[in-house]
């Protein structure tokens, strides 16, 4: 259900103190809706936002085997294609100390 609340359930784990790893849902199985590129890059920004990225692991929402092939393939590419670009924001903003 993370994906369709925006991560909010990111801030109310580490509120707990839930200090282990976690894969929050960036893709809303639930939809036949494909998500594009800089829909799942916000999703992402926030789940950094709210949790450390060595802690995230990135996955669509569970239930991905009800989806149709022609859903999920370009679903699962913007969601590849996402993490990549925020890995990257996440590298240079190490470099450059931001």
């Amino acid at each position: 259900e993370a994906a369709r609340s925006h991560m909010e359930i990111l801030g109310d784990l580490d509120a707990v103190g839930f200090a282990g790893q976690v894969g929050p849902g960036v893709y809303d199985i639930h939809s036949p809706r494909v998500p594009g590129v800089a829909e799942t890059t916000a999703l992402l920004r926030e789940a950094v936002s709210a949790m450390p990225a060595d802690r995230l692991w990135v996955n669509p929402d569970c239930g991905l085997k009800t989806r149709r092939d022609e859903e999920v393939e370009p679903s699962l590419a913007a969601m590849v294609a996402a993490t990549r670009q925020v890995r990257q924001e996440i590298a240079a903003a190490a470099f450059t100390g931001g």
